[in-house]
């Protein structure tokens, strides 16, 4: 059974710099001479042909939403819907070119993940739009893309010179007469000419095709993969976020620790000395009486024991060392005052502060849920997600309202995540739900 909560609205939410909240990416490797093995080389033109004949259809529909989009909007607003297909269109091509490319040659690019804001309704959607258009990662592949079908458009007549250029060179084999004409042309070639012109038009488009491989491969290694400065850059960047959400989540612990101490255990401990004093000074004229001091003063330690060891499972689970994230969620749940609804598929344990910071975020998640979401039933799922990635959702069925407060607990969290390299988001509509996903790399 719930418990009784406060009708007021939650006031908590993830901190403004987490709109666009990218974890770390992982480095991409040095290409070296990758690009000039001869697979990989033969796979570039066979991809360039392939992009010759797909990527002009495909860049005729981008530019056609495009086109449309701009024309209809302003009726009523239906272009509006043609330039949203045309952002997450030219997100699609995106991640298919960054999947492409480093399948081909296996630079360790991350995989395009789309943007989104952390600003909730409406607003939101369309910051959320805006981010994703200017992601830049986005844009390189899409140029990356749109060199490579250029690049497929003069493959695709080479490829076919260089079939000619074979059977031309084997033509007076099958060739019933002495001279060899050229299908399609009328021009008819004297079987002598006919093997040494074939031979040359074979190397010829055989060198250029070699050569386009190549050129694509040095191209894409120049667009799609950062540079070391870049990387350098990149990373510094991340080390002073998670260095300023590290200590933006201990001042925040901190604080709550001392208002903790401040309004529940030290007026407590204060009660039970003076308790204890009126007693002293009773036990001699009247006993019963201070018999029933000490044991008020016995009771108000034990409770403030309870709020001390409340407190210290606030700082530090130590089921959460000893049995790791399932055990420590499946006791977070049960003390729940609202029914909790726990999944959780888990391989191997994540790092100790990849779990602390998964499993502070749910219980914080919770305890919001029970104080102010008037909600009757929370869902609590945790899974291990592609590229070493620890994922939680908790979702509550209640009013929903929670925007940020600095200092409040979701702000500590949000912070904790972020020192930990992952990415925090709220999403809590008036009337609700209210839903809190967290990413944290496992190796975090």
């Amino acid at each position: 059974m719930s418990t009784p909560v406060s009708p007021s609205p939650r006031v908590e939410a993830v901190p403004p710099h987490a709109d666009a909240a990218p974890g770390p990416a992982p480095a991409a490797r040095p290409a070296r001479d990758g690009i000039f093995r001869p697979l990989r080389v033969a796979g570039a033109i066979a991809q360039l042909a392939a992009l010759g004949i797909v990527g002009p259809i495909v860049f005729t529909i981008l530019v056609s939403l495009l086109s449309i989009g701009a024309s209809l909007i302003l009726v009523l607003g239906l272009g509006l819907v043609f330039l949203l297909a045309f952002v997450y269109a030219l997100f699609a091509l995106g991640w298919l070119e960054t999947a492409r490319v480093d399948g081909l040659y296996d630079f360790g690019l991350p995989a395009r993940r789309p943007r989104r804001s952390a600003k909730p309704g409406f607003g939101g959607f369309l910051h959320t739009v805006w981010l994703q258009f200017i992601d830049p990662g986005m844009w390189r592949g899409v140029a990356n893309s749109a060199i490579a079908t250029v690049l497929g458009l003069i493959v695709l007549p080479l490829a076919s010179m260089l079939v000619s250029g074979l059977v031309l060179a084997f033509s007076p084999l099958f060739a019933g007469g002495g001279a060899v004409r050229l299908a399609g042309t009328g021009i008819e070639i004297g079987a002598a000419w006919a093997i040494p012109g074939g031979l040359l038009a074979t190397v010829v488009s055989a060198a250029a095709l070699v050569g386009l491989g190549i050129l694509h491969g040095v191209i894409s290694r120049a667009i799609m993969v950062p540079s070391r400065e870049a990387q350098l850059a990149e990373a510094a960047r991340t080390s002073n976020v998670q260095r300023a959400g590290a200590v933006r989540a201990a001042e925040v612990e901190r604080t709550r620790i001392e208002r903790d101490l401040h309004d529940g255990v030290q007026p407590r401990l204060v009660s039970v000395g003076m308790t204890l004093g009126l007693a002293q000074q009773k036990v001699e004229t009247d006993p019963a009486a201070a018999k029933e001091l000490i044991a008020e003063a016995h009771t108000s330690t034990k409770a403030a024991i309870t709020e001390l060891r409340q407190l210290a499972r606030g700082i530090h689970a130590s089921v959460l060392d000893d049995r790791g994230l399932d055990a420590a969620l499946s006791a977070l749940a049960a003390r729940s005052h609202v029914p909790v609804t726990l999944d959780v598929r888990l391989g191997a344990r994540c790092s100790r502060t990849a779990e602390a910071a998964a499993y502070f975020c749910i219980a914080e998640a919770l305890t919001n849920a029970a104080k102010h979401s008037r909600g009757s039933e929370c869902r609590v799922l945790v899974r291990e997600r592609e590229g070493g990635i620890l994922w939680a959702r908790v979702e509550d069925n209640g009013i929903g309202g929670a925007r940020v407060v600095p200092g409040g607990g979701l702000d500590g969290i949000a912070n904790r995540v972020l020192a930990a390299g992952g990415q925090f988001r709220l999403d809590s509509p008036a009337g609700g739900p209210t839903t809190v996903e967290v990413s944290i790399p496992c190796a975090s």
